[in-house]
């Protein structure tokens, strides 16, 4: 039996590299830089096209969607004798690989240099093509309930919609998902009017393929066709409001509240 890797014996490093809304303008100096220094790269294929133009003359390793687990396992092992970067789109602490990374990387190398290099996540990208409608305190969930329970989702999702703050949601729709959103904005109608504006962004920072709709709580409710798994929905809070042009909606802001204190 091999002994467990120890820090003297683990010489490698891992990088969990963020790699944001997809657009290379969007990836930052230090992922950029993680990935350029690194021998092997790993990821989901749909990361990795994005950044071709970076991985010349690396180890590049495809893995696909729902095999997380042993793309970490294999980063982890990849490691202990290279400089190994992990991709995951967005931010890698948010809904992505750092967790399940770190957790091996505990695990069945304890003594390794782990490092999670952050990026910009679906949110925030979404959010600066609708204006401002996160500038104050918001809430952020996924509607994926493969790794979690429904039941707990509409918990959260309740108590998300009872505090009137603005909401992010990841994961609105797959193709085993249909439903959920329908049932998340059900709940949402139960404590916000439905006149509450609402954000539709369907791949942020992708070029031609980026597009946003403003419309509203009801209104998503009676038909959310538009949305699907590309998309990321951002529903307001009490004082969020439309950002208009005349009769043009141009997007929606949330004030941060300094109307409170300033005169302007």
């Amino acid at each position: 039996m091999s002994p467990s890797p120890s820090q003297d014996d683990v010489s490698g490093r891992l990088f969990v590299v963020s790699t944001g809304p997809g657009d290379l303008d969007n990836l930052t100096p230090l992922a950029r830089r993680a990935i350029l220094e690194s021998d092997v790269v790993i990821g989901n294929r749909f990361y990795l096209d994005q950044l071709m133009p970076l991985l010349e003359g690396k180890r590049i390793i495809h893995s696909s969607m729902g095999h997380e687990v042993e793309r970490a396992r294999e980063a982890v092992l990849l490691a202990r004798g290279s400089k190994v970067s992990m991709v995951s789109g967005g931010d890698a602490g948010v809904y992505g690989m750092a967790s399940i990374v770190l957790e091996l990387a505990q695990k069945e190398a304890p003594g390794m240099k782990v490092k999670i290099v952050p990026g910009v996540t679906a949110a925030t990208a979404a959010a600066s093509i609708l204006g401002s409608p996160l500038s104050s305190d918001f809430l952020v969930i996924s509607l994926s309930d493969l790794l979690t329970p429904w039941e707990v989702i509409e918990r959260r999702l309740d108590l998300g919609f009872q505090m009137g703050i603005p909401m992010a949601v990841y994961n609105p729709r797959s193709r085993n998902r249909q439903g959920n959103l329908k049932k998340a904005l059900e709940i949402g109608l139960r404590h916000a009017r439905p006149d509450t504006p609402v954000g539709i962004v369907r791949n942020a920072y992708r070029g031609e393929e980026e597009s946003f709709t403003v419309t509203d709580l009801g209104s998503l409710y009676e038909d959310d066709s538009e949305v699907d798994m590309h998309s990321m929905v951002i529903i307001g809070g009490e004082g969020t409001k439309l950002m208009k042009e005349g009769e043009n909606v141009r997007g929606i802001i949330t004030p941060r509240g300094y109307h409170r204190k300033y005169v302007y």
